[in-house]
C-alpha cells in the first residue's frame, strides 16, 4: 500500500493547496538547482518568470506579478506577522491570513518516508480499513506492546488489545460520525494504560479507515492511582478519627427521647469538622450540642474533638448557654487562630417547657409543634466561634410535650447554586409531616433532602422529641413545689411536704427517709446563707427522685470538710453522701439553685 498517498489526507496534512497550484499552472515539481550570477552570487531562487518556479501562488501572484522585479522583495518591509519579506496570505483556502508562505525549495509533505517516522514513533500506530476494520498496518511500538499484527485480517478478531481497551464501539462510532474520539487511561490486560485516540482516514482504493493512536501514560496512572490510594487512607482515618470523637450512644434523658445521624460526604469530600452531643446537667436538664468546624480532613476532625471535650467540661460548670459559647469561642482562638467554628448550645429543662439556646454562627433550630407546625428560632445570637472579642446572648424557644426540635449541620440544606434559606425552607416542610420516632425522623430528613452516599460535604443531625405522656407512663412523673415562706419555721414544714409527697408516691421507706434528710439540709442551708425568694421543688421520673431548692442569693455553696469543733459546714457533705449526685448553679433572674438526685430502684 502507498503509505505517501493515503498519509497526505490525514487530518492537518490535506493535499488541496497542491491540487490548487496545480490548477493555476504552477508547476510543484522540484526545484532547480540555484543559478549563480557573473559576481560569484547566488540568491537561492529560481529565475524570474520562469514556469516551473517553486514559488507558492500566493507569493508568485503578489510578490511578483505586479512588480516584476525581482529585488523588490528585498527592498520591502517585513510582514506584520513575522514572516518573510514580501509574504502574504495564501488566497488558495489551505494558508491562514497572515501566515508566511514557505521559502522556496521547503521540502513538501510527500517528501518525507512516513513509513519510517510511523515507525519510529515511541506511541503506539494502528491503521484500519473497511467497516470490518482490517488491518493495514502496526507500526513497531505496537509491535512491541501487544506482538506483530498480520495485514488483512479482522483488528477484532486479531487485536484481543482493542476490546480489553473498549475500542472497537469508539472505532465504528468514528467511521460513522467522522469525528476523531479520544479516551483516556484506559488499561489493557498486560497491565499497560494507554490514552487512545481514534481518528478517521480516506484510504483511496480501500474506501474509509481509522488511525489508531496510543500513548502510554502507565506511569501517569500507577501515580495516580498512589496518589487515590494514599487519600483514600488519608480519607479513612479522619473517619475514624471523627466517628471515634463522636459519642459512641447517646445520653437518653428522662423526660426526652433523642436520636442523632452522621454521614460523611461521599470518597470525593475531605472529612469534615460535624459533630454534636448530649449532656446530662444533672435536676432533669439536658444540654444539647451541635457544631461545624469550617476545614477538612484529620486537623478539622482534631479540632472538632477538642472543642467538643471543651463543651463537655463546660457544660458541667452548669453556665447560661451564652457563658458556655464565650468560653468556647476563646478556646477555639487558641487552638487554631485559622480554623473558624459554628455552633448550638442548647439547655432543656423539662419545669420550663422549653430550650435555652445560644447560637454562634450556626443554623437555626427547628421546633415541630404536635399539630405539625414549624417554628424557626430566632437567628444566630452571635458570630462563629473563634473570632473572639464578641459577646454571645442567650434566645428561648418553648419545646412543650408532644413537641420535636432538630439541630442540623449545612450539609443537610446546602446546595450549590442555591440560597441557603432555601434549603431550610425545603427541611422545614419536610419536617412538618415527619412522624415517628427520633430515628425515624433522622432518616426520613436525610431522605427528604436527598443525602446519599454520594453527597458532597459531611451531615449531622440531632432530633430530640419531647414526648407527651397519658396512661401508665404519665404516672411516673410527678412535680410538686413550695413556696418557703417565713424564717426558720419554714423548715419544718418543708420537712412536713417533702415526706407526705413521696409516701404518696409510694416511694421505699429508705427512699422515703433519705430524701426527708436531703430536703432538710437543701432547705436548712438556704435558709441560713440565702435570701428570698426561696421554693422547694420535688420531681419524679421512671428512674429518679429529684430535690431542688432556689433562693435569690448567687453565692454558689461548695463542699468542704468540717472540722470536729465547728457547728456548721457539714449540710452538702451529707447531701453529698447520702444521693446519688448533686449540683447548683445560678438561675437567670439572679440567684442558686442547689439540687441532688436519688437513683430510683429498677
Amino acid at each position: 500500500m502507498n503509505f505517501t498517498r493515503w498519509s497526505a489526507r490525514l487530518p492537518g496534512t490535506q493535499r488541496r493547496a497542491a491540487a490548487r497550484r496545480s490548477d493555476r499552472g504552477i508547476s510543484t515539481a522540484p526545484p532547480r538547482p540555484a543559478q549563480r550570477d557573473g559576481g560569484g552570487q547566488g540568491d537561492g531562487r529560481a529565475a524570474e518568470g520562469r514556469g516551473d518556479s517553486p514559488v507558492p501562488a500566493a507569493r508568485g501572484e503578489t510578490g511578483r506579478g505586479e512588480t516584476g522585479a525581482e529585488g523588490s522583495d528585498r527592498d520591502r518591509p517585513a510582514d506584520r506577522t513575522g514572516g518573510a519579506p514580501g509574504a502574504t496570505a495564501s488566497s488558495d483556502g489551505t494558508g491562514r491570513e497572515g501566515t508566511p508562505a514557505p521559502l522556496p525549495g521547503a521540502p513538501a509533505l510527500d517528501d518525507f518516508p512516513l513509513r519510517e517516522i510511523l515507525g519510529r514513533l515511541p506511541a503506539l500506530v494502528l491503521l484500519t480499513y473497511g467497516t470490518d476494520h482490517r488491518i493495514a498496518y502496526a507500526n513497531d511500538a505496537y509491535a512491541a506492546a501487544f506482538g506483530p499484527r498480520p495485514i488483512g485480517l479482522r483488528a477484532v478478531d486479531s487485536c484481543p488489545e482493542l476490546a480489553e481497551l473498549s475500542l472497537p464501539p469508539l472505532m465504528d462510532q468514528v467511521l460513522r460520525s467522522g469525528r476523531t474520539r479520544t479516551v483516556k487511561s484506559r488499561r489493557a490486560a498486560s497491565g499497560g494504560s494507554y490514552t487512545v485516540t481514534c481518528l478517521p482516514i480516506d484510504i483511496p482504493g480501500h474506501g474509509s479507515g481509522v488511525l489508531v493512536f496510543a500513548a502510554d501514560v502507565t506511569d501517569h496512572a500507577e501515580a495516580a492511582e498512589r496518589l487515590r490510594a494514599s487519600e483514600r487512607r488519608q480519607r479513612e482515618t479522619a473517619v475514624t478519627l471523627q466517628r471515634s470523637l463522636l459519642p459512641q450512644e447517646l445520653e437518653q434523658p428522662d423526660d426526652l427521647r433523642i436520636a442523632a445521624t452522621y454521614q460523611p460526604g461521599s470518597e470525593d469530600a475531605a472529612v469534615g469538622g460535624d459533630w454534636y452531643d448530649v449532656i446530662t446537667l444533672g435536676a432533669g436538664r439536658t444540654a444539647l450540642v451541635i457544631g461545624d468546624v469550617m476545614g477538612r480532613g484529620v486537623r478539622a476532625a482534631a479540632v472538632m474533638g477538642q472543642l467538643r471535650t471543651a463543651v463537655r467540661a463546660y457544660a458541667r460548670l452548669d453556665l447560661p448557654p451564652h457563658e458556655v459559647l464565650q468560653l468556647l469561642d476563646g478556646l477555639a482562638a487558641e487552638i487554631d487562630a485559622s480554623q473558624i467554628a459554628t455552633c448550638v448550645y442548647a439547655v432543656h429543662d423539662p419545669n420550663e417547657g422549653r430550650l435555652v439556646y445560644s447560637s454562634a454562627g450556626h443554623l437555626p433550630i427547628l421546633v415541630r409543634d404536635e399539630d405539625g407546625t414549624v417554628r424557626r428560632a430566632a437567628e444566630p445570637t452571635g458570630p462563629p466561634l473563634g473570632t473572639c472579642g464578641w459577646l454571645h446572648t442567650s434566645g428561648t424557644i418553648a419545646l412543650p410535650p408532644g413537641s420535636s426540635a432538630v439541630l442540623y449541620t449545612d450539609g443537610l440544606v446546602e446546595r450549590r447554586g442555591e440560597d441557603i434559606d432555601e434549603g431550610v425552607a425545603s427541611l422545614e416542610r419536610a419536617l412538618s409531616g415527619a412522624t415517628g420516632g427520633p430515628q425515624v425522623v433522622c432518616d426520613r430528613l436525610l431522605r427528604s433532602q436527598g443525602v446519599t452516599a454520594d453527597h458532597d460535604d459531611d451531615v449531622a443531625i440531632l432530633v430530640v422529641q419531647h414526648p407527651f405522656r397519658s396512661g401508665p407512663s404519665a404516672e411516673l412523673f410527678h412535680n410538686a413545689a413550695l413556696d418557703l415562706l417565713g424564717g426558720t419555721e419554714a423548715a419544718p414544714r418543708a420537712r412536713a411536704f417533702a415526706s407526705g409527697v413521696m409516701a404518696s408516691w409510694r416511694f421505699s421507706p429508705e427512699l422515703h427517709d433519705l430524701g426527708v434528710l436531703a430536703t432538710s439540709e437543701l432547705v436548712a442551708n438556704s435558709l441560713q446563707h440565702g435570701t428570698p425568694p426561696m421554693r422547694l421543688r420535688l420531681r419524679r421520673t421512671d428512674r429518679r427522685l429529684i430535690i431542688e431548692v432556689t433562693d435569690g442569693d448567687d453565692h454558689l455553696p461548695r463542699r468542704r470538710r468540717a472540722e470536729s469543733e465547728d457547728e456548721s459546714g457539714r449540710g452538702i457533705s451529707i447531701v453529698a453522701t447520702i444521693a446519688s449526685s448533686w449540683g447548683c448553679r445560678r438561675t437567670p433572674g439572679g440567684g442558686k439553685a442547689v439540687w441532688c438526685e436519688f437513683a430510683l430502684p429498677a
